[in-house]
């Protein structure tokens, strides 16, 4: 295989392997997150603290 050919399949290589990507960042989405939706709070509330005043 003559070296011309060596260095056009790397080529055709790396633009595959780019072309791969770029079709992956922009092609639609494979996220299967289930749907959550908004969740309601069952906790308690936070008790309310007195902020401190530096004095300089």
């Amino acid at each position: 295989m003559s070296i011309f050919k060596k260095i056009g399949m790397k080529i055709m290589e790396i633009i595959r392997y780019v072309g791969k990507a770029i079709t992956r960042i922009f092609g639609p989405t494979d996220d299967e997150y289930p749907p959550t939706g908004v969740q309601p709070f069952t906790g308690e509330p936070p008790e309310k603290k007195k902020r401190k005043r530096f004095s300089w």
